[in-house]
């Protein structure tokens, strides 16, 4: 996973030298490393932690970033960049799940850089959060095998307690079977994640920088055809770029946002959410049908994002030849009321129905609508493949459960159901 994550980080940024670092209080060791300036650093490798700024970062747990060393008033006469001959650099804390200090996400380059833009901050933010949560994967699986060993020596020293060691390994295996599904689960979105960041991503910003200098060499103030050519081209490449950004960012938000529930009126979130979309209802024949929809124990800021998804949704597939129509209905029902499997019995659900007359989709995309980076509707600007991903994680997060019909040039529904209480 490392390995491809700091790929990710050299052909986005530019930077010639990226690493995650082990960092301890006399210790700096090299856990991983793409080297494209042969400054010789591999795996298990060590500095003097001393001369290192992630010293400075252990101590105080905060990220260090610097465009220009020499216009940086804080490190220009720093002993590292003179020592290790770098201008450019940012470097990240790795925090453990439990709150511990594991070590760095860096990276370096001979040549000033731009790296305090949002978007090299959040990216380089997000990858560290998923490399804390790799490592906590790892270490509870190793931890867990230990434990399996000894025990496994431990019980066996006797034949009375045989069946007891048996229990206790089979228990323990089971244990390690989930933790590897849910390790296969996690590498398999990162996998995705890899492919859109180093694909997907740097595809606008080689377009951008390819328009750019098209533009720069012709008249600035009087285009020619060809340069609003291309100046179309960057616009639609960096509208695109930016949703996908936003939209990978939300998605990590929903998994790791801290939850509190609290009663809400989910009428107030539905017309909050239908005047946020007014700009894009202006203008528009669409009509709303918003029901009764109740209280409900949500997460206020996700449900927000939920509905905002779903009625946006709606309006970037609608038929432009008919009026649109969107219906919002809730109900609270039990497993006995719905034909719905995975609905749990003794349990009361309320069902929230999001319909609407757009241009559906193909029944047999039913499950693929929510997976990660999945667009049914392939035109560029209208979707980045990853807003019915972050409804069917919030939907989760909630402990409930989500589901999609649609009929082509017929329309969508989706039924939502959460737990009342």
């Amino acid at each position: 996973m490392v390995p491809k994550l700091l790929s990710v980080i050299c052909q986005t940024t530019g930077m010639g030298f990226a690493a995650v670092a082990r960092v301890t209080e006399d210790r700096w060791i090299t856990c991983a490393a793409e080297d494209h300036l042969e400054f010789g650093l591999k795996p298990g490798d060590e500095l003097e932690v001393k001369t290192t700024i992630c010293n400075d970062i252990r101590q105080n747990i905060q990220p260090v970033i610097i465009d220009n060393v020499s216009e940086d008033p804080d490190f220009h006469d720093h002993h590292t960049p003179a020592m290790y001959k770098l201008q450019s650099y940012i470097s990240i804390p790795i925090i453990r799940q439990d709150g511990t200090f594991f070590g760095t996400l860096c990276a370096i380059d001979p040549k000033p850089n731009s790296l305090k833009t949002f978007k090299v901050r959040e990216m380089f933010h997000l990858f560290a959060e998923l490399i804390s949560f790799h490592i906590a994967a790892v270490e509870q699986e190793v931890a867990s095998k230990t434990k399996l060993k000894e025990k496994s020596s431990l019980l066996e020293k006797t034949e009375g307690q045989k069946k007891q060691a048996e229990k206790l390994k089979s228990d323990v295996e089971k244990k390690l079977i989930e933790k590897n599904i849910s390790l296969e689960k996690m590498n398999s979105e990162l996998e995705a994640f890899n492919y859109i960041s180093s694909h997907d991503l740097q595809e606008p910003l080689r377009k951008i920088q390819l328009f750019t200098d098209i533009i720069e060499k012709g008249e600035v103030e009087n285009l020619s055809e060809k340069g609003k050519h291309a100046f179309n081209k960057i616009r639609i490449s960096a509208f695109r770029m930016q949703n996908l950004i936003n939209d990978l960012l939300l998605y990590s938000k929903t998994k790791f946002d801290d939850r509190k529930f609290e009663s809400k009126e989910l009428n107030s979130i539905a017309n909050d959410v239908i005047e946020d979309l007014s700009e894009e209802v202006q203008n528009k024949n669409i009509h709303f049908e918003i029901g009764n929809l109740g209280r409900l124990p949500v997460i206020e800021f996700q449900f927000r994002q939920l509905l905002y998804n779903l009625i946006s949704n709606s309006i970037k597939f609608s038929d432009p030849d008919r009026a649109l129509t969107i219906k919002i209905t809730a109900k609270n029902i039990s497993s006995l009321d719905s034909d719905y499997e995975k609905l749990l019995p003794d349990t009361k659900y309320c069902n929230i129905t999001i319909e609407d007359n757009g241009i559906g989709f193909d029944p047999a995309y039913t499950e693929k609508i929510f997976g990660l980076f999945q667009a049914l509707h392939t035109k560029p600007t209208k979707s980045t493949g990853i807003g019915l991903t972050i409804v069917k994680r919030i939907v989760e997060n909630h402990k409930g459960f989500i589901k999609a019909e649609g009929a082509i040039n017929k329309g969508a529904v989706f039924n939502i159901y959460i737990p009342v209480a």
